[in-house]
């Protein structure tokens, strides 16, 4: 979206269409109104991803409009964040003048913080030599000048990370500072100031909880580490290597020691649950010590799974965070003879887009 269109566009009714749809969705399971938490009209993005297109002597960043693939010069990004747009335009400018940067240089991609670090992604169509390595820690040293820069050079079957290939993003959360480690390519929250909103949400909403959390899908920590101040203890699975071992980096950053990570999927932890499956990782972690009588789930698009809803009626309070509220009714609709919705929030992630983001509470109907 262009500039001129972010200005022009009426983002308070836009926010307002996105609540009546998810009313409508949710409504017949719910008499309330959702919670709204907005986004920053602009400057939101923390994460972006460019092709860069090579023309003469030109250099540009693009995207593709993604109904017509039309090819879309991309000199500010509005909807990024401001050191995204900052490092693009710095970025394209040095590697303009640097062969051993610019040849057969195919995209640029930024992961941002709101504590002013960055990491810079070049993905390149060609082997990278030494040549790239010198000339790629002068472009470093160059946007020093801005934040904080890691940077990564990956072409195929080859990735070379000048210091490091991650970045600390600082959140505050309930008037608490936590830090995050995130990882290149690995799953984060696009949008930092709509993630600070969800997981305070998430918080009040289990308020004078009693016993553990049990969270699936659980990514770097993101909700798992603000939420153990809510309880005993913290049961937390995420199938992602990566994920899990930046969730259990975050937890010694942040001092949090009564949350236990355990690679493994939903699927595979529900299997286990059931009696059908056994696992070393499970035992190792003594899962079946945890008395959860509230279970957080952030599932992809595609939502729960029938065993994983089968799993999650078995705890009094389900936290639902979705990224597809169709998929979520879906789920709903499954529950909705052991449990009933309490409250529900939409998160507006992505503004000027149709995607929403919500979260719901379910506690279990009177028996």
């Amino acid at each position: 979206m262009t500039h001129q269109a972010i200005q022009h566009a009426d983002y308070q009714q836009q926010l307002t269409d996105k609540a009546s749809r998810l009313k409508a969705l949710i409504g017949p399971y719910c008499d309330g109104e959702p919670e709204l938490f907005a986004s920053p009209p602009t400057h939101y993005r923390m994460r972006a991803e460019f092709r860069i297109w090579h023309e003469g002597d030109d250099m540009y960043c693009i995207m593709f409009d993604p109904e017509t693939r039309e090819r879309i010069r991309i000199d500010e990004f509005p909807v990024g964040s401001e050191l995204i747009n900052t490092l693009m335009t710095a970025s394209v400018d040095y590697i303009k003048s640097s062969e051993a940067l610019r040849r057969k240089l195919f995209q640029i991609e930024f992961l941002t913080t709101t504590s002013q670090q960055a990491l810079v992604s070049l993905i390149y169509h060609r082997p990278l030599g030494d040549d790239w390595e010198a000339a790629a820690r002068e472009l470093r040293a160059h946007l020093q000048q801005f934040a904080t820069i890691h940077l990564v050079g990956r072409s195929r079957k080859q990735k070379i990370v000048l210091d490091q290939d991650w970045v600390l993003e600082k959140l505050t959360i309930a008037d608490r500072d936590y830090w995050f480690q995130q990882v290149e390519n690995s799953f984060t929250q696009p949008n930092a100031a709509v993630n600070q909103h969800m997981v305070t949400w998430a918080i009040d909403a289990t308020k004078n909880s009693t016993g553990d959390l049990l969270e699936l899908y659980c990514g770097n920590g993101n909700f798992s580490l603000p939420m153990a101040q809510n309880f005993e203890r913290v049961l937390a699975t995420e199938i992602s290597k990566t994920s899990v071992a930046s969730a259990r980096y975050n937890c010694e950053l942040n001092n949090i020691d009564n949350v236990t990570l355990v690679r493994m999927s939903a699927e595979e932890f529900s299997a286990v649950m059931a009696g059908t499956l056994e696992s070393r990782r499970a035992q190792e972690a003594d899962i079946r010590s945890f008395e959860c009588n509230t279970v957080l789930v952030d599932p992809p698009r595609a939502g729960l799974d029938a065993d994983t809803v089968e799993l999650v009626r078995q705890y009094k309070t389900i936290v639902y965070i979705s990224c597809n509220p169709e998929t979520l009714v879906e789920n709903i609709a499954a529950l909705t003879d052991t449990h009933e919705v309490q409250r529900y929030a939409l998160f507006d992630q992505f503004p000027y887009t149709h995607h929403m983001e919500a979260g719901v509470i379910l506690k279990r109907r009177p028996q």
